[in-house]
């Protein structure tokens, strides 16, 4: 069986500028980033600025699981489908993390037959968006340090430094350090800490962004420490807002790549969505939309995280409108929830699959809380059963949802066309309401709450006492009506990532709130959720390679 970069290596790729034009792109507004990749510029999205919008559908997940759900995958394959019935489809996703590349995850392409290319540039250093936005990052971090050594004429307290160096690694030694070790000229010795890039708020005010002004906008706003009053300090008052928008103006073109199918694929920012907002840039995704009749997209990690803040953030913020979901399982992970170990989850067992269909049942009622019609897929495997995949259509038709055989990881969009199919029906036969679950204006806790106890299944919601004191600041300095941004482990709907399938009664436990006011929400980290996560015992690094002729091996 070929391995993931062995199908995408032996595939024979279009110029991009061909892709471009497929969609109404001249290529005097791409910046070519050699002949797979191009960089769509500003003069592009003013003349499309008037054109009518397509239809957006999002994809999202269960929780995921060790077993798989292929979230990505699937949603290049519906993009592929689409094509293949005469749709004019745009795929726009998430750009990949260094981090989980080189850790325990592997490549972020999709995957098999359903995959965006070139896929090794795309998993490591693609255009250079993420070494742009941990510089300006990075920068920030300087000029803070700099100006607290030359005199600190805002009266910054050292020891209220909030903004953190990052790096596009998971690296947990530097979780916490010290800094200004040494003499007196090597700056003022304090606590220091370093998250993930996909983590940093520079990475989400990139996504959130509708233009260079706004971009700016939003850097000036980023606090980054107090001063002795405990009064806020941003980077506008740093003069940092000009220099970190010059590192930043060609990370704000959207990025564009293609399928193996040669379907084209928008794909820029991306923020993990357990630590942050979890989706790709606005501009992206209304770029895909005015240029094609169905826009894709998706949002990170299961429906509790990506796609509830894919549409209390970033849809209520940029005025998108979802016309339908897909929710992806797999047979796999569903048993993987009702408890079979993953050694035994080849092994037909209807009792566990009726157990751990609980967390897909979940996951279809949250996502009618906000009146978006649901189609459930499920990603197939060799291993599942007729008797598996009949349990689950009869059980998703029971709760009025779709539901689709998906094979396009060994077929591509041919496996894709049932999905692509019940999309259309959908997208024809139902006008979307979409309806957030909060608005910005109700209260910081009753926001959270919200989200805890409808979405998670929350009994309810306790703060330590950091983060009431936290809380407090927050509304304090006036930033009460902003969105909240959860950051919780992933594979659980609780904050405990051992409570597989649908937990109830628990208590969600927040044990920090702070304020991203450049991008524009307040994260409240919940458990024992990192915003730097570590290297397994075997890295994937361990086995990627390249031979003499400069062949990438290994990547996934």
């Amino acid at each position: 069986m070929k391995t993931d970069i062995q199908i995408a290596q032996e595939a024979t790729l279009v110029d991009i500028r061909e892709v471009a034009k497929s969609i109404g792109i001249h290529e005097d507004d791409l910046e070519l980033y050699g002949k797979t990749k191009a960089k769509i510029t500003d003069s592009a999205l003013e003349k499309i600025a008037d054109k009518e919008k397509g239809k957006l559908v999002l994809v999202t997940a269960i929780n995921p699981t060790p077993a798989g759900e292929g979230k990505t995958t699937t949603t290049v394959g519906l993009g592929d489908a689409l094509t293949q019935l005469g749709k004019k489809s745009i795929i726009a996703l998430r750009e990949p993390s260094l981090g989980p590349c080189f850790g325990i995850k592997g490549g972020a392409a999709g995957g098999g037959y359903a995959q965006v290319v070139p896929m090794e540039d795309l998993n490591l250093h693609f255009t250079g968006d993420f070494h742009a936005i941990t510089t300006a990052n990075n920068l920030l971090s300087a000029l803070l340090d700099n100006h607290i050594q030359q005199g600190n004429e805002l009266n910054i307290d050292p020891r209220q430094v909030v903004w953190k160096r990052c790096l596009d690694m998971n690296d947990r030694v530097l979780r916490n350090t010290v800094v200004g070790l040494g003499n007196k000229m090597d700056g003022m010795v304090r606590e220091d800490h370093f998250v993930i890039t996909v983590a940093s708020e520079i990475m989400a005010i990139l996504c959130l962004a509708k233009d260079i002004e706004d971009l700016k906008n939003r850097l000036g706003r980023i606090v980054v420490a107090y001063n002795f009053k405990g009064e806020p300090v941003t980077a506008g008052e740093l003069n940092a807002t000009g220099s970190m928008a010059a590192l930043l103006k060609d990370a704000l073109k959207p990025n564009l790549i293609q399928t193996l199918e040669h379907t084209p694929a928008i794909v820029h920012g991306g923020p993990f969505a357990n630590i942050a907002h979890g989706c790709n840039s606005v501009k992206a995704t209304k770029t895909a939309q005015k240029l094609a009749d169905i826009a894709i997209t998706e949002a990170g990690f299961g429906a509790d995280l990506g796609a509830e803040k894919f549409f209390d953030i970033k849809c209520q913020m940029a005025d998108l409108k979802p016309d339908a979901v897909v929710l992806v399982a797999t047979i796999r992970a569903l048993k993987y929830n009702g408890g079979v170990a993953k050694s035994e989850l080849n092994t037909e067992n209807l009792e566990a699959l009726k157990c751990g269909i609980k967390n897909l049942e979940k996951h279809i009622e949250n996502i009618k809380k906000y009146n978006v019609p649901v189609i459930v897929t499920l990603n197939a495997f060799v291993s599942d059963t007729e008797a598996e995949n009949e349990f689950v259509k009869n059980f998703c038709e029971s709760k009025g949802c779709e539901f689709a055989l998906s094979k396009v990881w060994e077929s591509g969009g041919q496996g894709g066309i049932e999905l692509a199919t019940k999309v259309l029906d959908v997208l024809e036969r139902e006008e979307g309401n979409f309806t957030p679950l909060y608005p910005f204006n109700l209260p910081l806790e009753e926001k959270v709450e919200k989200i805890a106890t409808e979405i998670y299944g929350a009994a309810k919601v306790e703060y330590e006492p950091l983060a009431l004191r936290q809380l407090k600041k927050i509304k304090e300095m006036g930033f009460d009506t902003l969105p909240i941004c959860m950051a919780k482990n992933q594979y659980s709907l609780s904050d405990d990532p051992t409570k597989l399938g649908r937990p109830e009664n628990f208590t969600l436990h927040i044990r920090e709130v702070y304020v991203s006011a450049g991008a524009g929400f307040v994260v409240a980290l919940t458990g024992s959720i990192m915003t730097m996560p570590g290297l397994p015992k075997v890295p994937a690094a361990n086995h990627i390679d390249v031979s003499n002729d400069g062949t990438i091996t290994g990547l996934f």
